[in-house]
């Protein structure tokens, strides 16, 4: 067990915050250690996990339109940008469409690594990779300054964030994107059950291993005594708020170590570790309105699963 002095301040405080509370839970952006980056990217390759797969094929249908409505030479700014995957359909539907890359993330080896890719797949592009909480207010690198900016928000990320949270997000992206910036956001869609709830439980454990790697982070990080084997990946379906909840079940009393400080758990309580929240397309243009965020232009595939929305700040 690593000692308590040693433990990274943020990452505890952050910790204790959420599992003192009542109910217990702990930040999504704690999943994004080096090993939750790879489950992650696992997952999203996943049968079961529909988001990324029906996204990409919409992205790569309008890519082409989307781009058209990039000044030339405009900055891409992509928010969670831990691979370039998606962000590579747009810098590559139009020719210099984009000049500069920003992609934001929290997971600095992810972002290097990204770097360094783009060296070699786009050489003419210069990347400003952005070591952040893209949630918290965000200073761009000072040259890109005065220049046209596209942001880029795939994934249903936003759905991972309250609806308070996702206004107050849209609103700081405006500020730091500028007047006239256009903001492209992934939105998954309100649908059955049946298919929501297999896309965050897969067959294979993928998930479940994503979800409780959150407490060998702790354990790793912040001086922890978490028996991992203790917990178990739950997950539910929250009709009344229209999303998706991850949990972490005790699955018997226990008490855990943390930095110095002692937490208990009861059989059968939880740890709230994520939200999804799922839209549908005139609630996610009036959050986007409430923001001052216009929505001109929204797109879904065939089976409206998903839908990309192009939001204009005017």
């Amino acid at each position: 067990m690593l000692d308590a002095a040693q433990a990274d301040p943020d990452i505890v405080g952050v910790a204790l915050a959420g599992l003192t509370a009542t109910p217990k839970t702990l930040p999504p952006k704690l999943f994004y250690d080096t090993q939750g980056v790879k489950l992650f990217e696992a997952i999203t390759r996943l049968p079961e996990y529909y988001l990324t797969r029906v996204e990409r094929a919409l992205l790569h249908t309008i890519a082409g339109q989307i781009v058209a409505l990039a000044a030339p030479c405009s900055i891409l700014v992509e928010y969670g940008a831990s691979d370039e995957g998606k962000a590579s359909l747009l810098l590559d539907a139009g020719a210099r469409a984009f000049s500069s890359y920003v992609p934001i993330d929290v997971a600095s080896g992810a972002l290097a690594a990204m770097q360094q890719r783009l060296r070699l797949s786009h050489s003419g592009l210069s990347v400003h990779p952005l070591c952040a909480d893209f949630l918290r207010p965000l200073t761009l690198p000072g040259d890109l300054a005065g220049r046209p900016k596209f942001g880029f928000f795939p994934g249903s990320t936003i759905g991972n964030l309250e609806p308070l949270a996702a206004r107050a997000f849209l609103g700081e992206a405006r500020h730091t994107l500028g007047q006239g910036a256009w903001l492209i956001v992934g939105v998954d869609l309100r649908k059955s059950v049946d298919l929501l709830l297999p896309a965050y439980a897969d067959s294979s454990g993928v998930t479940a291993a994503f979800n409780l790697n959150i407490l060998h982070r702790l354990n790793r990080e912040a001086a922890s005594d978490f028996d991992t084997a203790a917990f178990v990946h739950r997950v539910r379906w929250n009709e009344q708020e229209g999303r998706i909840e991850m949990h972490l079940e005790s699955i018997r009393p226990q008490k855990v170590q943390l930095a110095g400080k002692t937490l208990t758990f009861d059989a059968g309580e939880t740890i709230h570790t994520e939200n999804s929240y799922k839209y549908g397309i005139a609630d996610f243009r009036c959050l986007a309105s409430s923001a001052g965020w216009s929505a001109p232009s929204v797109w879904a595939d065939p089976e409206n699963l998903f839908s990309i929305h192009a939001l204009r700040a005017d």
